[in-house]
């Protein structure tokens, strides 16, 4: 009778496995732009759900980290929202722990069972094989337009980054007076008279 039910139950895990497939997708969101989103949403054709996983969670008022984690998530879900994918989306964060070799037991022990992740970063690439997870790259949607460096930089300086991020983001980083902020983190006129 135990031997039937076991049957049963490992054929269901495993068929639930085979048919249901969840991604992660790590990175730090600062700000979370259109390239975020398409590999998101290209992601999403390849699996079921999505864990989008903001790391560095305890980082916020800095050059490289302006943005808050609960800001980062209000952006990252008011754009899944708005694009109607939030139900395959779980926005989850981990803050950093300071030693890559402890890095994916730590993200482990503080996320759901996930079948992939999807990444170009090539330490996150070779700490999550090392630890045997399978690892999938994404496109490069427009690198030179989706990347978060350039569009902290140019955030208090002109409006190009506007075009570069959805308009949810953009809409919400003018409701906390990111650009101030920002600009003054990046100190935008140390150097005026």
């Amino acid at each position: 009778m135990h031997l039937v039910l076991f049957s049963k139950l490992l054929f269901i895990n495993l068929f639930w496995k085979v048919l249901f497939m969840i991604s992660l997708f790590i990175g730090r969101f600062q700000p979370f732009h259109n390239g975020h989103l398409r590999a998101i949403e290209w992601i999403l054709g390849k699996c079921d759900q999505v864990i989008v996983l903001i790391g560095s969670s305890q980082t916020c008022y800095q050059p490289e980290n302006p943005f808050t984690v609960g800001e980062r998530v209000e952006m990252i879900s008011r754009t899944l929202r708005a694009r109607k994918i939030s139900d395959r989306c779980l926005i989850l964060s981990v803050p950093d722990v300071n030693n890559n070799a402890l890095w994916v037991a730590h993200i482990n022990s503080l996320v759901p069972r996930y079948d992939t992740v999807f990444s170009n970063n090539p330490l996150t690439k070779r700490l999550f094989k090392d630890a045997g997870r399978k690892v999938s790259p994404i496109p490069r949607f427009d690198r030179k337009d989706n990347d978060a460096t350039l569009i902290r930089k140019s955030i208090p300086k002109d409006e190009k980054w506007r075009k570069k991020v959805p308009a949810e983001v953009e809409k919400f980083i003018d409701e906390i007076s990111g650009v101030g902020r920002v600009r003054e983190i990046l100190g935008g006129d140390k150097h005026e008279n």
